[in-house]
C-alpha cells in the first residue's frame, strides 16, 4: 500500500500545481508562475488557506515558493493578466486564477473566452456552492427548478477547453491530470476550468504521496507527413504569384527563423495577421505587412493577385480574409500549415498537419531550386515602398494636417509614431480593442519577435492594462506600452492598483478622444451617423447625446489609483513623456494622457469587413450604406 499524506482539497491543489513543469526542445520551466486571486467566502478557507500556508512555509526565502499569490482587483482582469503572461511566454507557462462563489467566479467568464478563442492556456478555479447542499440555498447560489445540480459555473463549459467539477476528494487527481494535459496541448489549449465547491475545498483526504511528485509535461512538435509536404511543394511550384499569410502559430512554435529561411530561399512575400505580426521583422525584403480588413495596400494588392496562398499557423478569421473578399484570383489555391486540424482544412486548402517550424523547415527543403521571378520580387518592393511612405507621412503629419487640429490635440497615427520610434526594439506594444488595433496592425514597425501584442481574437475592451502587467511579469527586461483609448480604460482601470501593489512598471498611453472612436467610425460607414458613440451631455433641446463633452478627468482618475501620471498637449510633450517614462526607475505604472482628434484617420487599404447594414431604412445615410454593402458582398467568395 502506497504512503499517503492528509491534506484538504485546497492544500492538495496548491501542492500539486507547485510541482508541475513544462518542457519543449529540452528547455524546462515551471508550468505556473503563481496564483492570481480575490478571496471571498467561497475560497478564503479552502484554496486561500492553502496559499497562506504555502507562503508562510517559504517565509524568508520567498523566491523558492513555487506558487506565489498575487491579489488582483477584478476577476476578469486577473485572467487577462494570466493570458498576457502566457502569450509572452509562448504558451509554455501561465498562471492559476482563484475566485469566490457567484459573481467572483462569473466575472472570469469573459477572461475565459479571451483565453480559449486565442488558444492561450490559463487555469481557472471558480468556487462553487456547497456540494452537500446541507445549507441550500446559500448566499450567491443559483436555483433552477429543472435541475438541482446546475450552478453558475456551468457557464464555463462552452468557454473552456477542459471542464470538471470536483464534488468529492477522490475526483481531484483525475481532474488535475486532465487539466494539465489540456494546458500543455498546442492544439487544444485554452481556458481550463476546475470548479471547486466551497465545502469540498476544506475537506480533508488521505492522498497518495506520488500525486505530489514533480511532473514534466512535454510539449511536442508534430512533424509533417512526407506525402503532405510533397503535395504542398507541388502546389507551390506551380505558383507564379504566391503569398504567405503568417499567423500566431509562427510565434507559438518559435518558427520565425524557419519562416525567414523559407522566404530567403523562395522570395515569396509574407503578409501577417494580427497574431502573426512580427513573424518577419521590419526591413525584411519579403515583408509586406498586415493583411485583410486592417491591412496594408501592399499586402492586400498581393492577396488579390495571389494564385497560391500559404497559411502558416492562422485561423483565417474574417479580419484576415477581409470577410472572404481579399483573395480574388479565380483559381486561387490554399496550402495550410497548421498544428490544429480545425484550421488546417479552412479555405478549402491542402492541409499539412504539423508544427509550424517543422513544416516550414521540411517545405524549404522540398522547394530547393524554386523561386518567384524577378517581376514578382520587384512588385513586392514597389508596393511596400509606396505603403511605407504612407506610414512615414502618418507618423509625421505635415502642416496641412496639424494646422487643422484644435490646440492640444494630436492625431492617433502621430501618437503611435512617437511611441514606435522612441521605443527600443525589444519593448512591447500591447492593445486589444477600439481603433488602435487596426492602426497598429498596418502601421507599427516590429523589430523583435515578441515586440507586438494585440489581442484580436476576442478584441476585449479592458484587456490592455491587466495584460500589460502579465507581459511585464513574464519579462522584466522589456518596457511594456499599453495603448488604450478612453473607452477601454473606463472598462478596467482597476489593475493600476495591482501594478502599484506589486511594483510592476508598465507604461500606459491613454488616448482620450471623448467617445468610442472605432465604433463611431464604423457607425458612420454603415449609415448610423455615430449614434450613441460620443461621451457627451444629453442636450436639453434635442434630448440626444450631442451636447458638450463630459468633464471626465481620466488623468486624475489614474493618479487617484496610485499611478504616476503625465499629461501632454503637444508632440514635443509626448516625446519627452515617453523618454522620461522609459528612463524612469519608478516601480509602478506610468500613465501618459494625450488627447487626439477622432476624425483624422490613418491610411486605408480600401479593404472590407462584413458588418450587415439595415436592408430598409428611412435614413438616406443608411440607404447609401446598404447599397455600398451589396457591392462589397458581390466580391465575397465561399472558398470551400
Amino acid at each position: 500500500m502506497s504512503d499517503t499524506v492528509r491534506l484538504t482539497v485546497g492544500q492538495a491543489v496548491v501542492r500539486f500545481l507547485g510541482q508541475q513543469w513544462s518542457e519543449r526542445d529540452g528547455e524546462r520551466q515551471r508550468l505556473f508562475a503563481g496564483c492570481l486571486g480575490i478571496f471571498g467566502h467561497g475560497n478564503v478557507a479552502g484554496v486561500g488557506q492553502a496559499l497562506l500556508q504555502a507562503e508562510l512555509a517559504f517565509e524568508g526565502h520567498e523566491d523558492d515558493n513555487p506558487l506565489p499569490y498575487v491579489l488582483a482587483r477584478n476577476e476578469q482582469a486577473m485572467v487577462h493578466t494570466a493570458v498576457g503572461y502566457a502569450r509572452q511566454r509562448d504558451r509554455l507557462q501561465t498562471w492559476v486564477c482563484t475566485a469566490s462563489v457567484g459573481p467572483g467566479s462569473t466575472n472570469m467568464l469573459t477572461g475565459a473566452a479571451v483565453a480559449t478563442i486565442n488558444r492561450i492556456p490559463v487555469l481557472l478555479l471558480p468556487s462553487g456552492t456547497f456540494a452537500t447542499r446541507v445549507s441550500a440555498p446559500v448566499l450567491q447560489e443559483l436555483e433552477q427548478p429543472y435541475a438541482a445540480d446546475v450552478t453558475v459555473n456551468d457557464a464555463f463549459r462552452p468557454l473552456s477547453k477542459f471542464f470538471d467539477r470536483v464534488t468529492r476528494p477522490e475526483q481531484l487527481p483525475a481532474a488535475l491530470l486532465g487539466a494539465m494535459r489540456t494546458l500543455t496541448d498546442p492544439v487544444d489549449t485554452g481556458a481550463v476550468t476546475i470548479a471547486l465547491p466551497q465545502d469540498v475545498q476544506a475537506e480533508a483526504f488521505d492522498w497518495p504521496v506520488e500525486l505530489f511528485s514533480e511532473r514534466t509535461w512535454h510539449i511536442g512538435r508534430p512533424p509533417a507527413e512526407a506525402s503532405r509536404i510533397a503535395a504542398a511543394a507541388d502546389v507551390i511550384r506551380s505558383a507564379r504569384r504566391p503569398l504567405v499569410v503568417a499567423g500566431g502559430g509562427v510565434h507559438y512554435s518559435g518558427a520565425e527563423g524557419a519562416l525567414a529561411d523559407f522566404c530567403d530561399a523562395t522570395g515569396i512575400p509574407v503578409a501577417e495577421t494580427q497574431a502573426g505580426k512580427g513573424s518577419l521583422l521590419h526591413g525584411h525584403p519579403q515583408l509586406v505587412g498586415a493583411i485583410g480588413s486592417t491591412g496594408t495596400t501592399a499586402a492586400n494588392a498581393l492577396a488579390a493577385e495571389a494564385d497560391v496562398v500559404i497559411g502558416v499557423g492562422t485561423r483565417w478569421s474574417d479580419f484576415t480574409t477581409a470577410s472572404r473578399s481579399a483573395f480574388k484570383d479565380n483559381g486561387v489555391r490554399f496550402v495550410n500549415l497548421n498544428v490544429a486540424p480545425v484550421d488546417a482544412v479552412k479555405q478549402g486548402g491542402l492541409s499539412v498537419l504539423a508544427d509550424a517550424r517543422e513544416a516550414l523547415t521540411a517545405l524549404t527543403s522540398a522547394l530547393v531550386g524554386y523561386s518567384v521571378d524577378e517581376v514578382h520580387r520587384a512588385r513586392q518592393a514597389e508596393l511596400w515602398s509606396a505603403w511605407d511612405e504612407q506610414v512615414e507621412a502618418t507618423y509625421h503629419p505635415g502642416a496641412a494636417v496639424t494646422d487643422a487640429l484644435a490646440e492640444g490635440l494630436l492625431t492617433q497615427g502621430e501618437v503611435l509614431g512617437v511611441v514606435n520610434e522612441l521605443a527600443d526594439p525589444r519593448d512591447v506594444v500591447l492593445c486589444a480593442a477600439g481603433s488602435m488595433p487596426g492602426d497598429l496592425h498596418k502601421l507599427w514597425r516590429v523589430r523583435d519577435r515578441k515586440g507586438y501584442h494585440v489581442e484580436y481574437g476576442y478584441s476585449c475592451m479592458g484587456y490592455e492594462i491587466p495584460a500589460a502587467i502579465g507581459v511585464r511579469l513574464a519579462d522584466e527586461s522589456r518596457e511594456v506600452f499599453a495603448m488604450v483609448g478612453d473607452g477601454g480604460y473606463l472598462m478596467m482601470p482597476t489593475e493600476l492598483v495591482t501594478a502599484v501593489q506589486e511594483r510592476v512598471k508598465v507604461i500606459v498611453v491613454l488616448v482620450q478622444n471623448h467617445g468610442f472612436h472605432s465604433i463611431g467610425s464604423l457607425s458612420e460607414s454603415l449609415g448610423s451617423q455615430r449614434f450613441g458613440t460620443r461621451y457627451r451631455y444629453r442636450d436639453d433641446v434635442s434630448g440626444r447625446l450631442d451636447g458638450e463633452p463630459l468633464p471626465v478627468d481620466l488623468a486624475a482618475n489614474a493618479r487617484s489609483l496610485g499611478a504616476h501620471v503625465v499629461e501632454v498637449h503637444s508632440r514635443a510633450g509626448l516625446e519627452d513623456a515617453v523618454k522620461q517614462a522609459k528612463a524612469s526607475s519608478h516601480a509602478g505604472p506610468v500613465v501618459i494622457h494625450v488627447q487626439t482628434d477622432p476624425t483624422v484617420h490613418s491610411p486605408d487599404s480600401g479593404s472590407w469587413w462584413d458588418v450587415p447594414v439595415a436592408e430598409v431604412s428611412e435614413l438616406d445615410s443608411t440607404q447609401a450604406a446598404h447599397a455600398a454593402y451589396l457591392a462589397h458582398k458581390a466580391d465575397q467568395r465561399p472558398l470551400l
